[in-house]
C-alpha cells in the first residue's frame, strides 16, 4: 500500500523542517521545497535513513515566476494527500522604507505561491476525496489594529498573513462535504532562525520550539479546526472573533 504523500514549502528550517520530520515520523512520503539545495539534500538523506521516507527534493525560489510556475506544474502531476505552505521571510520595514523588490517578494512568496500551490494540489484532492492543505500564517496576521513600539514595523507582511487567514477559512467552507480540509496556522513567536536572519533580538521573549508548533497545527488537523493559534490560553477566542466579524458585516 503507497503511503501517503505531504509536500512541504521552506523546508529547509525552522517549521517547515519541523513539518517533514513529524510527518516523516507519521508514516508520509515527502516533497521537501525550499532554495537552499544542500539543507534540503542532508534532511531527506536524514529522514530516509531514520524514518524511511521516500523524500524528493525540488529546489525552488518561490519569489521567481519562472521557478514557482515549475513547481506548480510539478505539484499538478503529484498526488499529494498533504500540502503545507510554509515559504516565507519576515522583511519587517515600514512600509515607506520597504523596497518595492523586497514587497512584491514578500507577495510573491506569501501570496501568490500557497495560492497557486493550493489550486494546483486541491482538484486531485477532491477527485480522490480526501487530503489537506495547510497555509503558515502568523499570529501577526490578527495584529492590524494594534500600534505600540513593542510591535515589529509589519505592513506588508502582517498583510500577506491576514490574506492566508481569509482566504483559508472561505476556502475550508468551500471544501465542505468533499473529504478535504484546509487550515491556516498563526504560529506565536517561534524559536527558529526567522529573527536571527533579520537581526532582531527575541531572547526575552517567551517562544514556542517549531516542534511544538507543527504538533499543535497536526493536532488540530486531525480535529477539523480551520484556524490553529498554538499558544492561545482560551480557543473560545476564535469564536468569538468569528461572531464579532460576523455582526460587523452584517451591520
Amino acid at each position: 500500500m503507497a503511503k501517503p504523500r505531504a509536500l512541504v514549502t521552506g523546508a529547509s528550517s525552522g517549521i517547515g523542517t519541523a513539518f517533514a520530520e513529524q510527518l516523516a515520523a507519521a508514516g508520509h512520503d515527502l516533497v521537501v521545497v525550499a532554495r537552499r539545495e544542500d539543507r534540503l539534500r542532508q534532511l531527506a538523506d536524514r529522514l530516509t535513513r531514520e524514518q524511511g521516507a521516500n523524500v524528493i527534493v525540488e529546489v525552488a525560489d518561490l519569489a521567481s515566476a519562472a521557478e514557482l510556475d515549475r513547481l506548480v506544474a510539478v505539484v499538478t502531476d503529484l498526488e499529494l494527500d498533504l500540502l503545507v505552505n510554509n515559504a516565507g521571510f519576515g522583511a519587517y520595514r515600514p512600509f515607506l522604507k520597504l523596497d518595492p523588490t523586497r514587497a512584491e517578494e514578500l507577495i510573491r512568496v506569501q501570496v501568490l505561491a500557497p495560492t497557486l500551490l493550493a489550486r494546483a494540489a486541491l482538484p486531485g484532492m477532491v477527485e480522490r476525496g480526501h487530503g489537506a492543505l495547510v497555509n503558515v500564517a502568523s499570529a501577526l496576521a490578527f495584529s492590524g489594529g494594534i500600534k505600540g513600539p513593542w510591535m515589529p514595523a509589519r505592513a506588508t507582511y502582517a498583510a500577506t498573513k491576514s490574506y492566508l487567514v481569509t482566504f483559508t477559512q472561505i476556502l475550508s467552507a468551500e471544501l465542505e462535504g468533499t473529504g478535504v480540509q484546509a487550515q491556516v496556522l498563526c504560529p506565536p513567536t517561534t524559536a527558529t532562525e526567522f529573527h536571527d536572519i533579520q537581526g532582531i533580538d527575541v531572547s526575552r521573549v517567551e517562544r514556542m520550539s517549531a516542534t511544538e508548533v507543527v504538533r499543535a497545527s497536526l493536532a488540530a488537523l486531525s480535529r477539523g479546526e480551520v484556524i490553529c493559534l498554538p499558544a492561545l490560553a482560551d480557543p473560545g477566542l476564535i469564536s468569538d472573533w468569528t461572531a464579532a466579524s460576523t455582526r460587523l458585516l452584517r451591520g
